[in-house]
């Protein structure tokens, strides 16, 4: 098992204007770190990953797809197609940056709604942009981590049985899915079950608490959690997914509207310990 924490509490862009913050949280004991790529070239993440590989640090990658012409489940093939190219940069960028792959909710336009539920035929069109994507995310040695995300951000697949019978029915060996727990926590009956029955399509998990802020203080139940993260066998990363107030637009896209913690360096030091001692624990 890795512990990560996500860069999203602070920035969408690292940079070496960041060292500092990195070598902070290598020093708290982290493994690594997730890096958002949401712009720039794969130069520039390559550039990323010599600054993490000379502080000693892993990575992982996060995006999204942010805009309506790139819409995997759109009826126009153009905007497929721009989902496709889009993908296949975001995996150039994973590349480069030397990641243990990259996740997040890349089945859909984030915050996009139809008005109903995923119908067949969106489906449909989903896996043939996965399909084509995911060809390139194994030529490149990345993996594709599809996330279950709750019912006011996205409408396809909301809950981890609905995810990964979708990329079960893709099978495809460079698309599979995240865990995260605060999306668990709105959407599954049960966010342990869901776990426990989908363990072996999960090759991410994030740690995030109820409110998005310091994990273990709220009401996920980490003892369960962490127990069954370890009995299944999981050896991946467990990367804290925090928000705050940093990032005005990151703010207002995640509904933070007020400061979940009282320093940032609450969320990393803190939720290091969560990790950690409930692991050690289970």
């Amino acid at each position: 098992m890795k512990i990560g924490f996500c860069m999203l509490l602070w920035t969408t862009s690292v940079d070496e204007s960041h060292k500092a913050l990195l070598e902070d949280i290598k020093a708290t004991g982290y493994d690594g770190v997730e890096i958002p790529v949401f712009d720039g070239t794969p130069d520039d993440y390559a550039a990323i990953g010599r600054m993490l590989d000379g502080i000693g640090l892993g990575r992982t990658a996060i995006s999204v797809i942010p805009n309506l012409d790139q819409h995997p489940l759109s009826e126009d093939p153009a905007d497929r197609q721009r989902g496709v190219d889009y993908l296949k940069w975001l995996i150039d960028c994973a590349a480069a940056l030397g990641a243990d792959g990259i996740g997040g909710p890349l089945h859909q336009t984030l915050g996009h709604f139809s008005g109903a539920g995923t119908t067949e035929a969106e489906f449909d069109r989903a896996r043939e942009v996965h399909a084509r994507a995911g060809d390139h995310a194994q030529a490149q040695g990345q993996v594709i981590a599809l996330e279950a995300i709750n019912r006011f951000e996205s409408y396809f697949a909301n809950t981890q049985d609905d995810l990964c019978a979708y990329t079960r029915s893709l099978d495809h060996p460079a698309i599979r899915t995240m865990y995260d727990t605060f999306h668990a926590n709105l959407e599954e009956r049960d966010p342990v079950a869901a776990f426990i029955r989908n363990a072996g399509d999960i090759v991410h998990v994030h740690i995030s608490e109820n409110d998005r802020g310091v994990p273990g203080r709220g009401h996920v139940p980490w003892a369960e959690t962490f127990r069954a993260i370890k009995a299944s066998g999981y050896d991946g990363w467990l990367t804290i997914e925090a928000f705050g107030r940093a990032l005005p637009d990151l703010a207002a896209a995640t509904r933070i509207w007020r400061d979940l913690a009282e320093a940032p360096e609450a969320y990393y030091r803190e939720g290091y310990d969560c990790i950690r001692n409930g692991w050690d624990a289970a």
